[in-house]
């Protein structure tokens, strides 16, 4: 099947995940954090897209963002890869690309996912086994989101903003959140639309997107059923 074009919608949170080549290393050590959140500051201020979450494994990087325009986004990736790249390879000794191809998004239905979307990114290190709490991992907007410490490069999204009238409630709001794990299914539609290009919603959300952005955003149906393994012999 066809992958279908790439989905930007201004004004509307994209999920988006860039992985190393092959699994290698994209982050080595704390300088390498540091600096590349300081150039994604810069460059979503310069671009004009807010940051709502992001978690930075050592591997890959994954945002939840929402950019004003239609190229926006995509401008925010390239320039981060011009400054990150060279300064990565240089520092390491190596050449070449340093991410496993494009990077892939999602258009997330902020009403029903996007929070789902920022804990599941918060939780990436729990479940990699890098930390036993995502209070534990400091490369993550969890402790901006739980009150913890205030992170610059978040610009906090309405549906954030609708879990309390003032900051404790909205914080101790978020704690309770994170306290309800997510479920299978849950991770598994994320990860889905996200590695697929899908949008994440409900069937409502995909069809008033369809409509707005004017194109296809899912896959066709296909014209006859896929056959198993037992059928085909």
């Amino acid at each position: 099947m066809a992958r279908l074009p790439r989905l930007i919608v201004p004004s509307q949170p994209h999920y988006v995940i860039q992985r190393g080549l092959n699994g290698q290393p994209v982050f080595q050590d704390e300088e390498d954090y540091t600096t590349f959140l300081a150039w994604l500051r810069s460059a979503a201020r310069t671009y004009k897209v807010a940051i709502h979450a992001y978690v930075l494994l050592p591997d890959q990087l994954h945002l939840l963002a929402t950019p004003s325009d239609e190229d926006g986004l995509g401008q925010m990736m390239q320039w981060l890869g011009r400054y990150y790249v060279p300064h990565y390879n240089q520092k390491y000794g190596r050449a070449g690309t340093l991410w496993h191809g494009r990077y892939k998004t999602s258009v997330v239905d902020p009403d029903n996912y996007l929070l789902i979307c920022s804990r599941y990114m918060e939780f990436a290190p729990v479940r990699a086994g890098l930390a036993a709490a995502p209070d534990q991992y400091p490369w993550s907007t969890y402790a901006h989101h739980v009150g913890a410490r205030p992170d610059g490069i978040v610009t906090d999204h309405p549906t954030y903003w609708s879990l309390g009238n003032t900051p404790f409630q909205r914080e101790a709001a978020y704690i309770e959140l994170a306290n309800q794990y997510l479920t299978g299914a849950q991770i598994q539609a994320v990860e889905a639309a996200v590695l697929k290009g899908w949008p994440l919603g409900t069937e409502q959300y995909k069809k008033t997107l369809e409509q707005r952005a004017k194109r296809q955003v899912l896959p066709a149906k296909r014209g006859r059923p896929f056959k198993n393994a037992a059928e085909q012999g």
